[in-house]
């Protein structure tokens, strides 16, 4: 599959994901996809119970906005932020692609830090 047709699917699936449209958002796997967890642990095996997992989330959100989308290949990241009411979560989506879908998905969570002031000098203050 060309770059741009994954492209194309991938800005489909996070605007879905955005408006919490779960059919739409859950076109991109395949069937037998599996998503990781890695820092809970958890591994979802399969498009349905992804999409269920999902269509079951207490704390539905509030916000969602992609940072930026890189990729080549099979192999695909994208960067975005959640807000879930008060609380935002900078996420690391990594997609592995066959046959034009999602076969594989590991996603990480991180929860924002205020920056250490010992290293100010050094950076910059972004969003």
């Amino acid at each position: 599959m060309e770059a741009q047709s994954i492209r194309t699917a991938l800005d489909r699936h996070w605007a879905a994901s955005a408006a919490g449209d779960l059919v739409a958002e859950h076109e991109i796997y395949h069937d037998d996809a599996i998503c990781e967890y890695p820092q809970s642990g958890e591994i979802i095996h399969g498009r349905y119970n992804l999409q269920a997992l999902r269509g079951h989330h207490p704390g539905k959100p509030s916000g969602f906005a992609v940072r930026r989308i890189a990729g080549e290949g099979n192999l695909w990241v994208t960067e975005y932020t959640i807000n879930y009411g008060d609380k935002r979560a900078f996420t690391v989506s990594i997609m592995e692609f066959r046959d034009g879908r999602v076969a594989h998905e590991s996603q990480y969570f991180a929860d924002p830090f205020d920056a250490p002031a010992w290293r100010a000098q050094w950076v910059e203050q972004g969003a």
